[in-house]
């Protein structure tokens, strides 16, 4: 399998780039990365500067929560599900884009006026600089633009679904993909998508998708996980978004299928499971689109490198961190770094958790109150990182720009 480059930049030389040039300001290359950890059982996110170690903030929440950083990396959501309460934090890092280099600003992390509220809120989706949370009690998505929020006025807009449900909302611009609840059983998994417009109306058919769970974007197509196998979506802000089916191949496994799945960045691929101890890549524009990769043992939680577009890191449940090389589709390195977690027992127990810099692969160790720090380019451990509680869900915001004086 062959993940083709789609991400490239053209790097056009603006005009104002062009007289910088001609007569440069003083300017240094400036790197920040942070870290937003939540707690698994206290109400509290922690921000720490990824560098240094050290905590930077602590904010006060109603309830324990997943965190999830939008596209850009500026915004952070703290969705907090027993408190029926979605809050925003400024990653307080800002990237000025000027085609061929980017401007960084760098500000204190802050807490952005304003919630989003309703009825069991569970799944998050950033795409196209909006943001689409479910609220799963309700069968009701709240759409909001990540600027909106930025300025602490999120004035959302509803797409409501036919029946409360594990459901999810993916913004495509005017559009938006809606999953269609179970016709029998609204509580199981949804059986399909339905593409609606600006106000909830459905466009065309609604295209089957039994059993579905997990969706993740590389390049320009979403990928939406299947008991058949993916559809994959395509469109822009402006045109209807358009779904094929993407059926797994024979050379799988029966039986399994994909439930959790990841985006690759530069190169278009995805890493999806395939049963508790396989995962699978998956290249939508290659003739044999699956290829499995088999773990010795279970997983606990993988993702995508966004800085070394070439590797993903599945953490096992021996205690071990693995890098996979998505070009021959295998894992070639592995380090140990904590204690046994079993998969064994809740879903929700606290297990390790991963997010990656520019020089490092962090990995939350709750039961041990730390975060295990893997270096990038040796694949070995590099330090250790005390945080206070059981630190869990974690991701890390950042990368490097220009810092101009007076800029």
């Amino acid at each position: 399998m062959r993940p083709s480059i789609v991400l490239l930049r053209a790097g056009l030389l603006s005009a104002g780039a062009a007289l910088a040039a001609l007569h440069p300001a003083h300017a240094d290359e400036h790197e920040a990365w942070r870290l937003f950890v939540a707690d698994h059982s206290a109400p509290e996110l922690r921000v720490l500067d990824a560098e240094k170690g050290e905590t930077i903030e602590t904010f006060s929440l109603k309830s324990p929560a997943r965190v999830y950083a939008t596209e850009s990396n500026e915004t952070v959501f703290a969705v907090q599900r027993d408190a029926n309460t979605v809050t925003a934090f400024s990653s307080g890092i800002h990237f000025d884009d000027h085609g061929d280099h980017a401007d960084i600003e760098v500000s204190a992390p802050k807490a952005l006026e304003g919630s989003v509220d309703g009825e069991r809120p569970v799944h998050f989706v950033s795409h196209y600089g909006e943001i689409a949370l479910f609220f799963d009690g309700e069968g009701v998505a709240r759409v909001v633009s990540e600027k909106q929020v930025q300025d602490g006025k999120p004035e959302f807009r509803e797409l409501k679904t036919s029946a409360p449900h594990h459901g999810v909302v993916i913004p495509y611009g005017a559009h938006a993909i809606a999953t269609v609840p179970n016709s029998k059983d609204p509580s199981e998994l949804p059986e399909g998508v339905q593409v609606v417009d600006a106000k909830g109306e459905a466009v065309g058919d609604a295209a089957a998708c039994p059993g579905l769970h997990g969706e993740a974007t590389s390049g320009n197509i979403t990928a939406i996980a299947c008991d058949t196998g993916l559809l994959l979506v395509s469109g822009s802000r402006s045109a209807a978004p358009t779904i094929q089916h993407l059926a797994y191949t024979k050379s799988l496994p029966d039986d399994l299928k994909v439930s959790t799945l990841a985006g690759g960045k530069a190169l278009q691929y995805f890493l999806g499971n395939f049963g508790k101890s396989n995962l699978v890549l998956i290249d939508p524009e290659d003739e044999d689109a699956f290829r499995l990769i088999e773990l010795p043992v279970r997983a606990v939680h993988f993702v995508v490198d966004p800085v070394r577009p070439k590797f993903a890191y599945v953490f096992t449940e021996d205690g071990k961190l693995n890098r996979i090389n998505v070009l021959s589709g295998k894992i070639d390195k592995s380090v140990e770094l904590t204690a046994a977690y079993s998969m064994d027992g809740h879903w929700s127990d606290p297990r390790p958790r991963i997010a990656v810099t520019a020089e490092e692969i962090m990995v939350t160790d709750p039961l041990k109150s730390v975060i295990r720090a893997v270096d990038a380019e040796t694949f070995e451990k590099a330090r250790d990182i005390a945080v206070e509680g059981m630190p869990y869900n974690i991701v890390a915001v950042g990368g490097s720009g220009e810092q101009h004086e007076n800029h």
